[in-house]
């Protein structure tokens, strides 16, 4: 299945690309291996090295700031092994610079090079400055919360900006690192929000939408401007944005900040994910890839033109040597420099198997806890052949890479476009099969009819570790606007049940959880589907709901916390769930299985759980016994709600879960 990620990003138009490009054998390019592109430091004194094999010269010019002003120094860099260009500034420089390729005698445009860790405003010049030192205090004591087993994993997407903007938020910095790093901060009766409330949830790892420097925002604009975007429209792969800086002009700003926030979530117990996007540039033409090195880094249709399977005009040949080892060492910096403990690629399906797997190495030799998922799928067509890509059909060829399943998610919710279409957890019937596939975390098993899932006809996870359970994310419509708007004439009432129902599936199902952090409490963007570029009065956390809908999000925490404490909900191997999960006999709109034998080693012998997916209370039948009701609709406690006995059937309600226990 193929979803849209940001069609409307088309204004990011690039230039002309000749035919001539599809006609270049780029493997002749010499490459180079070594560690040390961009700046590196030996004390005071930085060298910098650019690869562009075809340029005839390379010139380094340095500034006094990041944008304006004449150069007050230009250096011919001196050409060095490997296609690379080098030159040793003079201990001391400070400042930013740019690099300028000469290419068939023709001048292109001074760019910041593509390795480059530190840049000034609107990311035009690179900054001679050793991020190294760009610290806050107490960073190098930082150290990653313990991670037992990926399953154990609980994620909560968030974009950074959403998190502190709303007036009532509490939050001093709204919009920035600083901001989303600030520690006791309440809200409209008092409740925590911000950072607090990442916590209090019972998260393991805050994912944060794209924190690199992106090209959608002029960072020297007030901040009363319209600001606003999810920064899918890479500038710097390796920088942090300069939006979310106290001081976009200051490079060590945008770093240290950044560092700081990933401090202060760690020392609260989250670990953190950053979304990276290595699929495309925000502008083909003008970037510094097709001023250094023109045509290498894009895929191109046979007419020259530049291939699109990004649906953002362009897309990256990470299978060229010389792009791999771009994102592979951009990737491992992220991980070492500012401690990352996981990363999300977007359009994952649009980069090639062994950068995947290339990623996956490198990060191991750091930390193997470090999580690797993505977005399993294209926006459109690629000239890579799909045998080529990293889509969910070929996670099988990729060791420790998860991906999302939308297979549980369009079951549950309704198709993600067809925005009125109802799913499962609104009785629409026929799609129990899709979800299950996600409840067994889209591995292989016995009970499964792979013939009627949506998408996928045959499991695409060797383990539950490598499937990402959600219903909802930043893309398309938040989980209560489709829940609104695909179930007309339904009361609140009805829609909150629909809701709990959706997320008790996700938070039940094998593999790993997903929420989008606002849906707890309702989240709701006015029925926008695309909100990328809408203002904070859409995209913003409002911390007034989470007051408002208090027993909706107690509901959420106490399920996220049964998750966390039984490990029959997180099996590590797809033996084991083929071993221990078994489906019950249903009706059509209802899903019943159970978690047999202490499942994990639970302390629980034998876990049942019912999901009614019709708006009419329906009976199951159980195996005559005394069960212990711990989820009954909007009601959850681990010690137990009632006692049950059962001698044929349950009864459960419509648009509910229960979950008993023997």
């Amino acid at each position: 299945m193929i979803r849209p990620l940001l069609l409307l990003l088309v204004l990011f138009s690039p230039a002309p690309t000749l035919s001539a490009q599809a006609l270049t054998d780029f493997s002749t390019y010499p490459t180079y291996l070594g560690p040390d592109l961009g700046l590196t430091w030996r004390g005071p004194q930085a060298t910098l090295r650019v690869w562009a094999p075809t340029a005839e010269a390379l010139r380094l010019r340095l500034y006094a700031a990041g944008t304006g002003g004449p150069a007050r120094a230009d250096y011919a860099m001196t050409k060095a092994e490997g296609g690379t260009w080098t030159y040793a500034l003079p201990a001391g420089t400070t400042g930013f610079y740019t690099v300028q390729a000469t290419i068939a005698g023709v001048q292109l445009a001074e760019v910041a090079d593509p390795y480059a860790h530190a840049v000034g405003i609107n990311g035009q010049r690179g900054a001679v400055l050793n991020p190294a030192l760009a610290q806050p205090p107490g960073w190098k004591d930082d150290l990653r919360p313990v991670l037992k087993q990926t399953t154990d994993i609980v994620i909560g997407e968030v974009h950074l900006r959403d998190l502190s903007m709303h007036p009532q938020s509490g939050i001093r910095q709204k919009g920035k690192f600083l901001g989303a790093a600030q520690l006791g901060t309440r809200g409209p009766n008092n409740v925590t929000t911000g950072l607090d409330h990442l916590q209090e949830l019972g998260l393991t790892h805050v994912h944060l939408l794209p924190t690199n420097d992106f090209a959608s925002i002029d960072e020297a604009a007030p901040a009363s401007a319209n600001r606003y975007n999810w920064g899918y429209d890479p500038l710097n792969y390796s920088v942090p944005e300069g939006t979310y800086a106290t001081n976009a002009a200051d490079p060590a700003a945008r770093i240290s900040e950044l560092k700081q926030l990933v401090e202060n979530l760690h020392s609260s117990g989250l670990r953190v994910v950053l979304d990276v996007v290595y699929n495309h540039t925000a502008n083909a033409g003008r970037s510094n890839f097709e001023q250094l090195v023109p045509g290498y880094y894009y895929r191109h249709n046979p007419d020259g033109t530049l291939s699109n399977a990004t649906a953002c005009g362009n897309e990256v040949a990470s299978e060229r040597p010389m792009v791999r080892k771009l994102i592979v060492e951009s990737v491992a910096y992220w991980a070492s420099e500012y401690h990352a403990d996981g990363f999300r690629f977007d359009l994952m399906g649009v980069l090639d198997i062994e950068t995947m797997r290339a990623v996956r190495i490198a990060l191991d030799q750091q930390d193997h806890s470090i999580f690797v998922y993505g977005e399993g799928w294209t926006a459109g067509p690629s000239p890579l052949p799909e045998a080529r890509r990293a889509v969910k059909a070929n996670l099988g060829k990729l060791d420790r890479v998860a991906a999302f399943g939308d297979e549980l998610r369009d079951g549950v919710k309704g198709h993600y476009a067809r925005q009125t279409e109802p799913g499962f957890t609104s009785g629409h019937p026929g799609l129990e099969e899709s979800v299950k596939f996600g409840i067994v975390a889209a591995t292989q098993h016995p009970q499964l009819d792979y013939a009627k899932v949506n998408y996928s006809k045959a499991p695409w996870a060797s383990s539950p570790a490598q499937a990402i359970n959600y219903v909802a994310c930043h893309d398309d419509m938040v989980l209560w606007d489709k829940l609104s708007v695909s179930n007309p004439g339904a009361t609140e009432a009805q829609l909150i049940k629909m809701d709990l129902l959706s997320n008790t599936i996700v938070f039940t199902s094998q593999g790993v959880p997903f929420l989008p952090v606002g849906d707890e409490f309702l989240r709701t963007k006015g029925g926008s589907h695309n909100s990328y570029n809408q203002p904070d009065s859409v995209n913003q956390l409002d911390w007034g709901r989470k007051a408002t809908y208090a027993p909706v999000y107690e509901f959420y925490r106490h399920l996220i916390a049964l998750r966390r404490a039984h490990p029959a909900f997180r099996l590590p191997t797809a033996e084991l769930i083929q071993q221990h999960l078994e489906f019950l006999p249903t009706a059509p709109g209802l899903i019943a299985y159970q978690l047999k034998d202490h499942a994990g080693g639970d302390t629980w012998a034998n876990i049942t759980v019912i999901f009614n997916g019709n708006r009419a209370a329906a009976s199951v039948s159980l195996p005559r016994d005394t069960y212990k009701v711990v989820l009954r609709g909007n009601q959850i406690q681990e010690e137990g709600l009632d006692v049950l006995e059962v001698t044929s059937g349950v009864q459960v309600p419509g648009s509910s879960a229960l979950i008993l226990v023997r």
